[in-house]
């Protein structure tokens, strides 16, 4: 089953804290996005591993917008 990770907030990546391959558990940071000037992280919300990042640092993203990928 593939499921995404969805940004939730609009703003700019500040970083991309987990590459293709990364394990990952609830609560962990995937990326940070700044908005109004605070670092908002975007946490995984079940366990799984991330296949694809989609967002570079520095790209706008908007709420709910996918993130990244992980089965």
């Amino acid at each position: 089953m593939v499921n995404t990770i969805k940004s939730i907030v609009s703003g700019a990546v500040a970083r991309v804290c987990v590459a293709p391959g990364t394990v990952v558990n609830p609560g962990d940071v995937i990326i940070t996005v700044e908005s109004m000037k605070m670092e908002i992280p975007v946490e995984a919300e079940e366990a799984g591993t991330i296949s694809e990042i989609l967002v570079v640092e520095g790209q706008a993203v908007l709420e709910d917008e996918d993130i990244a990928i992980f089965r």
